[in-house]
């Protein structure tokens, strides 16, 4: 499980793949200096909710990884993914499309 931190103080995992997902539409988004919503549902042990975050140019943002390697990207998954994150709602975690358009980072 890798780990997202916003500013340094708000921290969530997600599985590794998806976190390498996540990260490259953020950046490509922060990049174009497109600003948007991020959203995510808390660990149930911790109980129920939500966090929703803010990214801008200016956000500190951190991801770590446990595997050192990076896999393929699924570019259907990260279509799926640029999406959400141009739509009112945001970006927020989904899972993985099933077919096999990858294509390297």
């Amino acid at each position: 499980m890798g780990r997202f931190s916003y500013h340094g103080d708000v921290r969530v995992e997600f599985p590794d793949r998806l976190l390498q997902h996540l990260q490259h539409v953020m950046m490509t988004k922060m990049r174009r200096g497109e600003k948007f919503l991020f959203t995510w549902e808390g660990d149930p042990s911790l109980g129920p909710g939500r966090t929703t975050v803010w990214i801008s140019g200016g956000s500190g943002l951190a991801f770590k990884y446990t595997d050192p390697r990076r896999s393929p990207l699924n570019r259907s998954w990260l279509e799926e993914l640029m999406k959400a994150a141009d739509s009112a709602a945001g970006l927020s975690p989904i899972h993985e499309p099933t077919d096999e358009l990858r294509t390297q980072p």
